[in-house]
């Protein structure tokens, strides 16, 4: 008898739902953006010189790094994870120091976090056992790099992402020159929507930070979105509002990535 596939997730997993749609990865990206601009490790992305080169292209990396491993056969996804280690490795000894170790965990809580925050700003609330299942997924991520300290289940997690909210952010230098180089690398239109979606997406203490309000214009668009998402419009609002050299790169964010794609550079 043929065997089937070993995946990393499930395929009937809510997270390859969540990581499979193209507007609910945009919301992921967009509440990463605003936490990376303050995490008080971001000279490390600093450091490699990519991140103020081109914010949108480091971002869109770790994106298809994730969706690497979400839609992988397992052999390939722990693969991707050991690249992942590898890099940071390499980084660490040209620096010659270590990237803290809440650094890491910092990452993993946000793919958690903003998987369900942007769901649920997209489509509907999660059930509790879906939300422990994202948890899972990139708990796993996580022990598979060696990383210290994860917690046990999403019920001890969520204290502990309330604590590195509040320990590990804080508006600095690099903020200011990454809120920069977003509005250059946008435009005037497409960095209001960023900022319109970090309103929706982004914890408190993050908006708190960024002075942004809790009263976001996107909001009651995003009602409508809910029953306009499955027709030709919402996908041609989208191509329209993106960066002309990152249209192709987003749009295929609703194609499934095949199992044996390469590990993205």
């Amino acid at each position: 008898m043929p065997q089937h596939p070993t995946y990393f997730v499930a395929p009937d997993s809510v997270v390859r739902r969540i990581w499979g749609k193209a507007d609910t990865v945009l919301f992921i990206f967009a509440g990463a953006a605003a936490e990376f601009a303050l995490n008080k490790a971001v000279d490390w992305l600093y450091f490699t010189g990519r991140l103020p080169a081109d914010p949108l292209a480091r971002l869109f990396s770790t994106v298809e790094y994730a969706r690497q491993i979400v839609f992988a056969e397992r052999a390939g996804a722990e693969q991707a994870i050991d690249t992942i280690t590898a890099i940071h490795a390499a980084v660490e000894a040209k620096r010659g120091m270590a990237i803290p170790a809440w650094a890491y965990r910092d990452v993993l809580f946000m793919l958690i976090d903003y998987s369900i925050r942007a769901f649920e700003a997209l489509e509907r609330p999660l059930r509790t056992e879906e939300k422990a299942e994202v948890f899972t997924v990139f708990t796993r991520v996580g022990q598979r790099m060696g990383i210290p300290g994860l917690p046990a289940s999403h019920t001890e997690w969520l204290p502990m992402r309330q604590q590195h909210l509040q320990e590990h952010l804080e508006h600095s230098r690099f903020t200011a020159d990454l809120y920069r180089q977003y509005a250059h690398h946008l435009g005037p239109i497409r960095y209001r929507l960023l900022l319109q979606a970090q309103r929706i997406v982004a914890p408190q203490p993050v908006c708190g930070l960024l002075r942004l309000s809790r009263t976001p214009w996107l909001q009651p668009v995003l009602l409508a979105y809910r029953y306009m998402q499955h027709l030709r419009f919402s996908k041609w609002a989208r191509a329209s509002l993106l960066p002309t050299e990152y249209k192709e790169k987003i749009l295929r964010l609703d194609i499934v990535p095949q199992a044996t794609a390469a590990v993205p550079a």
